[in-house]
């Protein structure tokens, strides 16, 4: 097994982050002693880490190595690729290499860091552009997605082509941009492949993910069903696509379009700026859309995903500038993504109460996936024709399936990795060579901190147990509980645990009456096995002892 991990003459592969998992996407490729990153991407928390919001692939191993880091490559410009770039950026000091739209979102994520000049960011055109780094010969190659400027990379090494899709689909009828054609995705087969690292996200759909063409469709059916009432339309905000469809649907409706919601704001910003967009209609202010007939308006807004301070959770609540009532629609244009349901449920069921109707994507031809379906995977896969298939952005059970997909599709090598997991792609037969230890850091307030570092898992203790405080004085112990579920016996539990501290200090002998060591220890087991006694939680339990 390899121990040292300088690629040396061998064209390697590492998942940091996104095998295994949907979201966090980093990987390494290691080729005659230098390293390309792909993807620096961070994931939402989703209440597995208290008070924590985003979480971030450990970049140690990179960071040990930055000298033999050439850059980083970007596919896209969504949060599990880019997010973590204003974190880890200047700490790696390499340069950036993006298409112009994605490029447009980092550099506005770099200056809210207040990093911006201190990172060399590379606008690479779209139409496929192409760049040397080393040993890495790279060239863009535009796929559909649903944001703009989805791209795979088509890398070049000494020892073979890797075809990395990023995140893809295909789409007969694409709003925005033009993606590879079939005869340029087989041109690219027929010069060879070595390995296709593939999207794993919908293997399990039997389905095409559908396009965008038919979404447009569909949604303007289902609005024009609901003349006369106020429509909203909840989507995610990157999906640049969508938006030119909704504003061709608000056109031939009638309907004159708002926006609510900070994200979606940047987002039309950041793609008008680009050249995307520019037919959109004429977005009306919130005073205007609310003195518009009910039948005149449609409100795009944020918080599909239950977010409580999105616009949609904020308008459920009644407490937005943009009202809805009962008999108007609200239309989720989105997925729901997996851990979200309970979040989801809540807004929903907050409308559902004031009689506003809903409609998802189970009920109408109004979102599709970006993400390729078994089809589009083995339509791939006869076109390029890799000898070897490595599945990545995917949990375990997509990246086995797709590896199977892949088998039965005539592909001779396939290679299910986990992050830290060294892969040689070349030269031999492909495999696990070794592995690295690796984790996940969580922005904690304005600190990056391990995920299972002492706050964190204290925390959770917190949480799950309640908090228990005692401080000895002189004329005996004071002790508070926080979290316990005592409500009206409170009083009576505090009494206890005073008298269970008091008569395990009296206990002490000889010394260990003055170790101040001995003496908190004492106090602390006394008040939790009360607590436990009480209520059956066994508490984060702490003890202070003034000096003297």
């Amino acid at each position: 097994m390899k121990t040292d991990y300088t690629p040396e003459n061998e064209l390697l592969f590492l998942a940091l982050g996104g095998s295994g998992e949907i979201g966090m996407n980093v990987n390494l490729y290691g080729c005659d002693g230098k390293w390309l990153m792909v993807d620096c991407g961070m994931t939402f928390s989703g209440g597995e880490y208290p008070g924590v919001d985003l979480v971030f692939a450990e970049m140690d191993f990179i960071e040990d190595r930055r000298d033999d880091l050439l850059g980083i490559v970007l596919t896209h410009a969504h949060e599990d690729h880019i997010g973590a770039l204003p974190y880890f950026a200047d700490e790696l000091g390499v340069p950036l290499y993006a298409t112009p739209f994605t490029a447009d979102l980092i550099e506005r994520k770099l200056q809210e860091a207040g990093i911006a000049g201190d990172i060399e960011l590379n606008i690479i055109p779209d139409d496929h552009g192409d760049f040397d780094l080393g040993p890495f010969s790279i060239t863009y190659i535009p796929l559909a997605h649903s944001i703009a400027e989805g791209n795979a990379l088509l890398i070049d090494t000494p020892y073979g082509r890797i075809f990395h899709t990023g995140d893809w689909k295909l789409d007969e009828e694409p709003v925005i941009g033009e993606p590879a054609t079939e005869e340029e995705l087989q041109d690219i087969g027929d010069e060879g492949v070595l390995a296709l690292v593939c999207d794993s996200t919908n293997v399990f759909n039997p389905n095409p993910s559908g396009s965008e063409g038919a979404v447009y469709r569909g949604l303007l059916d289902e609005v024009r069903k609901h003349s006369g009432k106020r429509v909203l339309v909840t989507t995610f905000a990157s999906n640049v696509a969508r938006l030119q469809t909704l504003g061709a649907v608000a056109e031939e409706t009638g309907r004159k379009l708002v926006v609510a919601g900070r994200s979606l704001d940047r987002m039309i910003d950041a793609a008008q700026n680009n050249g995307y967009l520019e037919d959109l209609p004429d977005i009306v202010d919130f005073d205007t859309a609310m003195s518009l007939p009910r039948g005149e308006v449609m409100i795009i807004a944020t918080g599909g995903q239950g977010e409580p301070r999105a616009a949609l959770s904020r308008i459920a609540e009644e407490n937005h500038p943009l009202e809805l009532t009962r008999g108007d629609v609200v239309l989720f244009s989105s997925r729901q993504i997996p851990g979200n349901e309970i979040s989801i449920g809540k807004v929903q069921n907050r409308l559902a109460e004031r009689g506003i109707v809903m409609i998802t994507d189970r009920q109408s031809m109004i979102h599709v996936s970006g993400h390729p379906g078994r089809p589009e995977l083995e339509a791939l896969y006869s076109w390029l024709g890799p000898d070897i298939l490595v599945p990545v952005h995917g949990e375990r059970r997509h990246m086995e399936e797709q590896a199977r997909l892949g088998a039965a599709s005539g592909i001779e090598h396939n290679v299910v990795q986990s992050n830290g997991d060294i892969v040689r792609l070349a030269p031999g037969r492909p495999g696990r060579i070794g592995q690295i230890e690796t984790g996940r850091l969580v922005l904690d307030g304005d600190m990056i901190v391990p995920a299972n570092g002492e706050a964190i898992t204290m925390r959770r203790r917190m949480a799950g147990d309640g908090v228990l405080l005692v401080a000895l004085f002189n004329h005996g112990p004071q002790i508070e509980g926080i979290g316990l579920p005592l409500d009206e016996d409170y009083d009576a539990f505090i009494d206890e645990a005073k008298a269970d501290v008091t008569k395990a200090l009296a206990k002490l002998k000889g010394a260990a009456r003055r170790d101040r060591d001995q003496i908190s220890e004492t106090a602390r087991l006394a008040a939790r096995r009360c607590a436990q006694r009480w209520t059956g939680k066994k508490p984060q339990t702490r003890v202070m002892l003034p000096e003297g």
